[in-house]
């Protein structure tokens, strides 16, 4: 998703970068990147398990093994969970999925998501935690108000254009980063249709911020590679709607039943998807395979643009070919 947003970036350059980055990670509407401003909108979170697990409290022994892991953390600084495991021993436990999940990682992911931990780097792609204390929660109504609807308006502005029900599942998204509101969040949605910009197209209600307006973004002659998670992509709803074919993400799909591929990178031309491509590295070089919902089209920019595209993806990726 950088790749396309952030000027000369490379693969790894986040991890390589967050410790210096005003960022966190957190659950906002997915697990991801925050900055800490709109963390602190979001905590301290109330005493509520990972979004997985429902909104129960912690069971008392979870408790008792958090607030000895907190004192543990507290005492080194910055732990690996491989520490932080031949420590305790914690064994084993039922994941959120129904198999078996490592029990120091699954204390580890609920303690970061409560906000007594953050990340302070990764090792290998390993978290490295360090304890974390945010400011006391607002107990004043109209303060609480106004986070949920900062939150709804940042969420709003990521996602947008967004047809009346993906609003209403992004907000019930936006609920998970603040369980100790999750009543309000109707609420939330109702004051959200009220700042934003509406229109009714085919019989379908989309909203937009106030302060943009659809006349004045252009189409570009471009090719764009895009995620099974950019925002243009998330909304598989919108997507349907926008460009009336079914994209799936089938990396957990057995590959016989596959119909796009492992990591099918959904192709964005000019306005429209029209396509998808699976990329892989051989001996440093880049291989790609595209698919496409009708006939690839053959005007010499496509062309032109699909091959620069390729070109941005071997520079992101370290290649030199």
């Amino acid at each position: 998703m950088l790749r396309h947003r952030v000027k000369n970036y490379r693969d790894g350059d986040l991890e390589r970068r967050y410790p210096k980055l005003g960022i966190e990670e957190d659950f906002f509407i997915n697990y991801g990147f925050v900055t800490r401003p709109v963390q602190a909108l979001m905590h301290p979170r109330a005493d509520s398990c990972v979004p997985a697990e429902g909104r129960r409290s912690w069971p008392a022994a979870r408790r008792k093994q958090a607030e000895l892991l907190l004192e543990f953390v507290r005492e080194r600084g910055a732990v690996h969970p491989r520490e932080v495991d031949d420590h305790f021993s914690h064994g084993s436990v039922k994941n959120y999925w129904g198999g078996s999940s490592n029990a120091t990682t699954h204390l580890l992911d609920a303690m970061l998501y409560q906000g007594l931990l953050r990340v302070v780097r990764r090792d290998a792609g390993i978290r490295v935690y360090a304890t974390h204390e945010h400011a006391p929660r607002p107990i004043d109504p109209a303060e609480c108000r106004a986070r949920m609807d900062q939150l709804a308006d940042i969420a709003t502005r990521i996602y947008a254009p967004l047809p009346a029900f993906s609003l209403s599942f992004l907000m019930r998204r936006v609920r998970y980063g603040v369980p100790q509101w999750h009543t309000d969040w109707k609420h939330a949605l109702d004051r959200a249709k009220q700042r934003l910009a509406h229109a009714r197209v085919d019989g379908v209600d989309w909203y937009w911020p106030a302060e943009e307006n659809p006349a004045d973004f252009e189409t570009a002659d471009r090719v764009r590679l895009l995620t099974p998670f950019d925002p243009v992509v998330w909304d598989r709803y919108r997507f349907e709607l926008l460009w009336g074919w079914v994209y799936r993400f089938e990396a957990y799909t057995p590959a016989a039943k596959r119909k796009l591929g492992y990591y099918a990178l959904p192709l964005l031309w000019r306005d429209r998807v029209i396509g998808w491509a699976n990329l892989s590295v051989k001996n440093r070089k880049l291989q790609a395979e595209f698919g496409f919902v009708e006939k690839q089209p053959r005007d010499r920019i496509f062309k032109r643009e699909l091959a620069t595209e390729l070109d941005r993806m071997r520079a992101f990726l370290g290649l030199t070919s």
